[in-house]
């Protein structure tokens, strides 16, 4: 079991347990060196390595074999998932894998950041269908 550090339509914990089939415990976190961009006509973001920013997100603890094989159906060819250095609001750092824009599909991407209050306001309850 690892942990997965989650930065977009998964910080939701809903989305989450519809993908992942658990409930896990959350914790909140930053992803230092990394930046979070839209997808060209895509309701979800990808991160990229980025030393001048950070990405706040939610670490998922403990996260079961059967629930990393749904997610990464999930998350499909555009990501890799890589190991990386959280840290956690009290400080601690943690590590956790994350889902990682490959460069290949870098062309999808946005300038503009992703927002996941917009997400959340404006395209959440379409993406729960």
């Amino acid at each position: 079991m690892n942990n997965l550090f989650a930065y977009g339509t998964l910080m939701c914990p809903d989305i989450m347990w519809k993908i992942s089939g658990s409930k896990l415990v959350q914790l909140p976190g930053i992803l230092k060196g990394f930046s979070r961009r839209v997808v060209k006509g895509e309701l979800y973001p990808a991160i990229i390595a980025d030393s001048e920013n950070c990405v706040q997100g939610i670490v998922y603890t403990d996260v079961s074999e059967s629930a990393w094989s749904r997610l990464d159906d999930f998350e499909g060819e555009m990501y890799d998932r890589r190991r990386v250095t959280i840290e956690l609001l009290s400080g601690t750092a943690i590590l956790a894998d994350a889902y990682i824009c490959k460069h290949a599909f870098l062309h999808c991407l946005d300038a503009k950041d992703w927002d996941f209050e917009e997400f959340v306001k404006k395209g959440k309850a379409g993406f729960l269908l």
